[in-house]
């Protein structure tokens, strides 16, 4: 019996050390766990706060650009409404030339002197609108382009270089810079 008690005894012992243990391991645990809580507090408020600062600057980004959208927009509308005004201005001092010529017209019989007023003023008109980037395309003898031309009608070409050619034009064709604002209407040998 005496084996059995040392036995025993030995063991008592080491469940004392492990409960010892396991008290100091479960205090430490907590402190981690403590520490964890706060880091992870600390860490959350954190990316709360980082969070509504970018937010904040996205949504001063939305406003920036809807400001900036609706000025573009109202300067195109301005531009559109105004753009016009250099033209206009331009072409009023022909205007006026009209009305002299048309009050002349009523008052001469000089036929002459009449036509030579008018072309001043067709001259003074092409002039204007040159100045305003308006160009008067020259077509007959030019090669026929689609990019330029409009076909009204084909004619036999009597010659071979004439085929494929401008024989005549019955309207003019106009560019604005490089732009075709119209197409000549052109006969077109064949």
């Amino acid at each position: 019996m005496t084996t059995n008690n040392t036995t025993n005894e030995s063991e008592k012992p080491t469940q004392n050390i492990e409960t010892e243990e396991n008290v100091q391991s479960t205090a430490t645990e907590e402190q981690v766990t403590d520490e964890e809580k706060t880091s992870d507090a600390d860490k959350l408020a954190a990316a709360e706060e980082e969070i509504a600062t970018l937010k904040d600057k996205y949504l001063r980004q939305v406003a920036e650009f809807d400001n900036y959208r609706k000025r573009t927009l109202k300067e195109k509308v301005e531009l559109i409404q105004n753009g016009g005004e250099k033209v206009l201005s331009a072409l009023l001092p022909v205007l006026d030339d009209l009305d002299r010529a048309l009050d002349n017209i009523n008052k001469s019989d000089d036929v002459a002197t009449l036509k030579e007023g008018v072309e001043l003023i067709i001259d003074k008109m092409y002039k204007t609108l040159a100045s305003q980037g308006l160009k008067k395309m020259e077509t007959i003898g030019q090669e026929f382009d689609t990019d330029f031309h409009e076909a009204v009608a084909l004619i036999p070409a009597t010659e071979e270089v004439q085929k494929n050619h401008v024989m005549d034009c019955v309207q003019a064709g106009y560019l604005l810079g490089e732009k075709v604002i119209r197409h000549a209407k052109v006969v077109v040998g064949q």
